[in-house]
């Protein structure tokens, strides 16, 4: 489904702003609580920064591969995997929060200089299947905002516990 102009604006804005809102969220939290675990399952608040690292690098080249190659192939990953596989917990999470930041002051001047045609732009999600521009960019719009919202929940449950 396309997206109007002044949608498309809104989250490009969205997505430029992500890291301030991020990093808000990580100078809220205890630093006792950094590497408290919800639930076995779930990330820590340094393990979400480190994972917000990857899924910004990953979107780095999806966006680039999307807006340059024919049918293009996305390829999905599995975070948890990653988290595992990288020692999320061990992992610096400074330099993980400048991932963030400097992947998307890399992406922003492309999404603001795209004609509205290099939206519809496509290729094949392994995951989900068909993806153009304007999936990625609902996406990673959402992205951090999402991992905003699990470090307050787990910020709330680390004082409830």
């Amino acid at each position: 489904m396309s997206l109007t102009a002044a949608e498309r604006d809104r989250l490009i804005e969205q997505y430029a702003t992500g890291p301030a809102r991020l990093k808000a969220a990580l100078a809220a939290v205890p630093a006792e609580a950094l590497d408290w675990r919800p639930d076995p399952e779930e990330f820590s608040v340094h393990e979400i920064i480190c994972h917000c690292a990857d899924s910004e690098t990953n979107a780095h080249g999806r966006i680039r591969y999307l807006l340059t190659e024919d049918e293009p192939v996305i390829v999905g990953y599995d975070p948890m995997t990653w988290a595992a596989t990288f020692h999320y917990a061990d992992h610096p999470m400074e330099a993980s929060l400048a991932t963030v930041v400097a992947v998307r002051a890399n992406t922003v001047p492309i999404l603001r200089r795209l004609r509205d045609a290099a939206w519809e732009t496509a290729g094949m999600h392994t995951e989900s299947g068909r993806y153009t521009a304007t999936d990625w960019l609902r996406t990673y719009a959402a992205h951090l905002e999402e991992h905003v919202h699990q470090i307050g929940k787990t910020v709330a449950a680390w004082k409830a516990r």
